[in-house]
């Protein structure tokens, strides 16, 4: 063989690049670290146009040059190696076979060779990548793929999507918005954002951020405004095509793009495919196996073919509380559908899917008080887009009402404790309850937790009816267990209507129902909202008893969800016994447990009696900060009044004691200042966290290198949506490494976390993040 040429073949850049200014710091860090380095990714995701760029950035590095080989047009082994020889400018005029001869060729050579589109000839691209690192020390190996080769020594790095908007951002920040912008502007000279700046934004969610598909988009603008290109995304895969003639084939249009990965899998991949499309979003294994195993598919196989979808990039993997969770891009979902369609499996696999969601609700039910309850908080909020589905599916077909009412009912512990998820609860029932009219245990079960979401609410003319609807079917119907919930129910809407004797009549009868039922949970709710109920009418002494109850409850099943509850509601008996240094303590000890599971109905509450303690000692600026915070909690899960709706009384007559004391203008300046700060700054205040690192720290290499990064990234003050937008991560991801973090540094808030960072983490920070 005869070298023709050593500078290179890279092609000119014929548009321009859009950011990736993360992915190209952490590619050319890895390139400094291995000598196979393979890009994998999504089809459409910009691995080509990625792995260009880290070529012609490192051309000057490379003394023989920088070499493309485009090897999506070959079908064979055999024409691989001669592939490569050509496109290295060689003349083979050896008897040898092209790859011996082409090993031996590069041995002495230094040069950067750019594999491309290597997923349809994975063994063979294997094989010979193999050959020729091992007989030439100073070749180095950029590849894409949407599958990993399996390269001994081979770096993985996934390209992820373009970054999308975050809530409240300016759209042109994210790298996607300003990719459709670019290319707009070269399909429609002087086009801006300017109105059209969040369809613009909504239409790059709706494509995963993928670079082709917006490219696509962006050229549609030639017939269509972006509002129309919008409209028409539920048949994305005949509006996104390219008409030009010099576009490669598989990216001319956005199925063209997705069938050449679907051609790639085996058949049982394909039919795993289809079938996973049937979850909304992420999902588990446990889950997959359940809904997708079948005849064709048997449930110990879901495994292997979910490793090798995410070998193709065809799926996603995060990780959440240490379990593995698995999504399908909204491209790649869509076709799945589209395939799962012309099966005839979709109506059973939609009833399936929905069982499936039943089942989990019913377990959770079971399991709700005990050691597992923070983690079934962790699971439900990873499986909601799931359940959404399920009810969708159930309120949406004849018949299958049921059971909806059954998962929302099922769930209330659920909808309660998540943020932004108690409206929906409420509302998703009251349509269940309008579609299933009939008179069974489900719909008596239903009928008291629809009555507790309006008490919930303050609405206790709501909840009336259907109490006496729920009483009634109960007696009919003989539920021993329904009835206990209905009695409890209605001691509560008769304290929240100011009848505390009838209240405290009701709730006592209630208790005793649950003891007989074995309703342990319903005995620690009711012993609950007994303290309440005689705090408010005076016996604080019955309250600190039954409060001391509510909390061993807790500690015996390990219950740390309802402990905080039950800390706090301790802690307002011991306000209402004048013994606030006590109550304090008691509600700052579970404050932090429901800041970290998002319980912002108990936040509110609890920044609401710490107001009530400042005042008491005197600290009203302090008061009237937390009154702002308590207020702006409120707010974020849609009401705008205290959620202690039955001592309204004391929150007046503190913020008036306030008021007063500070003058209107530093009541209202200290007020606004508590509204402003964020949940975990909210938090912190009123915990008033000691920002001074702890006097015994683990060693900071316990963190990963990621670790390190979303810590700096912490002490910036990013949000974990802001870090997962930086990284380029999911945000649930980004939520995970930072319990990791506060897990493995003993610490339990962000503030902790940054001060940590300050005086431990720089010097181990290696790489600006993001950048």
């Amino acid at each position: 063989m005869v070298p023709k040429r050593t500078e290179g073949n890279l092609p000119l850049e014929l548009s321009s690049f859009v950011g990736r200014r993360h992915e190209l710091a952490e590619a050319r860090r890895l390139m400094t670290q291995t000598r196979m380095l393979t890009l994998t990714g999504a089809g459409g995701v910009g691995k080509t146009r990625l792995a260009l760029r880290l070529a012609a950035d490192a051309r000057r590095a490379f003394r023989d040059g920088v070499w493309l080989v485009d090897l999506a047009p070959l079908h064979d082994a055999e024409s691989l190696a001669p592939a490569v020889v050509d496109a290295l400018g060689f003349r083979d005029e050896s008897p040898r076979r092209p790859d011996s001869g082409l090993a031996e060729l590069l041995e002495s050579r230094q040069l950067l060779l750019v594999l491309d589109n290597c997923e349809h000839m994975p063994l063979p691209v294997a094989v010979l990548a193999g050959k020729l690192l091992g007989a030439a020390p100073e070749l180095r190996i950029l590849a894409t793929s949407r599958e990993t080769l399996g390269v001994e020594g081979e770096c993985v790095f996934t390209v992820p999507p373009l970054t999308l908007p975050l809530p409240g951002q300016s759209a042109d920040l994210s790298e996607a918005v300003t990719l459709f912008a670019e290319r707009a502007a070269a399909v429609q000279p002087g086009f801006t954002l300017g109105d059209d700046g969040e369809r613009v934004a909504e239409l790059c969610r709706r494509l995963d951020g993928l670079p082709l598909a917006i490219e696509l988009a962006a050229a549609r603008l030639r017939v269509l405004p972006v509002a129309e290109i919008l409209d028409r995304m539920d048949d994305r895969f005949r509006l996104l095509a390219d008409r030009r003639q010099t576009a490669v084939p598989r990216h001319r249009t956005l199925r063209a793009a997705i069938d050449w990965s679907y051609d790639l899998c085996e058949p049982a991949e394909r039919v795993l495919w289809a079938r996973l499309s049937v979850f909304p979003g992420e999902f588990g294994l446990e889950s997959a196996e359940q809904v997708c195993s079948s005849d064709e598919i048997a449930p110990d196989e879901v495994f292997d073919l979910l490793g090798g979808l995410l070998d193709k990039s065809i799926l996603t993997r995060t990780e959440r509380a240490g379990r593995a969770r698995y999504r399908l891009l909204d491209n790649i979902r869509e076709y799945g559908r589209d395939i799962l369609a012309g099966s005839g499996e979709e109506p059973a696999l939609r009833r399936r899917h929905r069982d499936h969601y039943l089942s989990l609700a019913r377990r959770a039910r079971q399991e709700w008080f005990g050691p597992d309850q923070a983690e079934w908080v962790t699971r439900l909020q990873c499986d909601q887009d799931g359940i959404r589905a399920a009810l969708e599916f159930s309120l949406g077909e004849p018949g299958e009402a049921p059971a909806a009412l059954e998962i929302v009912s099922s769930l209330w512990n659920y909808w309660l404790f998540t943020a932004g998820s108690f409206g929906e609860g409420r509302r998703r029932l009251a349509r269940a309850l309008e579609l299933a009219p009939e008179a069974t245990p489900i719909r008596a079960d239903a009928l008291w937790v629809a009555a507790w979401f309006a008490l919930r609410q303050g609405d206790v003319d709501a909840a009336k009816p259907l109490l006496s609807e729920s009483r009634d079917l109960a007696q009919r119907l003989d539920l021993p267990a329904a009835l206990a919930s209905v009695t409890h129910f209605s001691g509560l809407a008769a304290h929240l209507g100011g009848e505390h004797q009838e209240a405290l009549a009701l709730l006592t009868e209630a208790r005793e129902r649950y003891l007989a039922a074995s309703d342990q949970a319903g005995v620690w709710m009711t012993l609950f909202h007994l303290v309440i109920v005689y705090s408010a009418s005076g016996d604080t002494d019955q309250a600190a008893a039954y409060a001391a109850e509510c909390l061993a409850m807790c500690e015996g099943r390990s219950a740390y969800l309802s402990r905080s509850n039950a800390l706090w509601v301790a802690g307002l008996a011991h306000w209402f016994q004048g013994a606030q240094d006590q109550a304090a303590a008691l509600v700052k000890k579970g404050l932090d447990v429901m800041r970290r599971h998002d319980d912002r109905w108990g936040v509110a509450e609890s920044l609401e009696v710490l107001a009530w303690i400042e005042a008491a000692h005197g600290r009203e600026e302090r008061a009237a900060t937390l009154f702002g915070a308590a207020c702006a909690t409120w707010r974020s899960i849609g009401t705008a009044t205290p959620g202690l709706r039955s001592f309204t009384d004391f929150h007046n007559l503190c913020e008036t004691r306030v008021r007063d004391a500070l003058g209107g203008d530093a009541y209202l300046s200290a007020f606004r200042r508590g509204a402003g700060l964020s949940l975990d700054e909210a938090v912190d205040h009123a915990l008033d966290v000691d920002r001074s690192p702890p006097a015994q720290r683990r060693r900071p290499s316990v963190l990963t290198p990621r670790e390190q990064e979303v810590a700096e990234l912490v002490a910036q003050g990013l949000s974990n949506k802001e870090i997962a937008a930086r990284l380029v991560i999911a945000q649930r991801t980004a939520e995970g490494h930072v319990e990791h973090i506060m897990t493995k540094l003993s610490l339990s808030s962000r503030v902790q976390v940054a001060t940590w960072f300050t005086t431990h983490g720089r010097s181990h920070s290696r790489n600006p993040p993001g950048r």
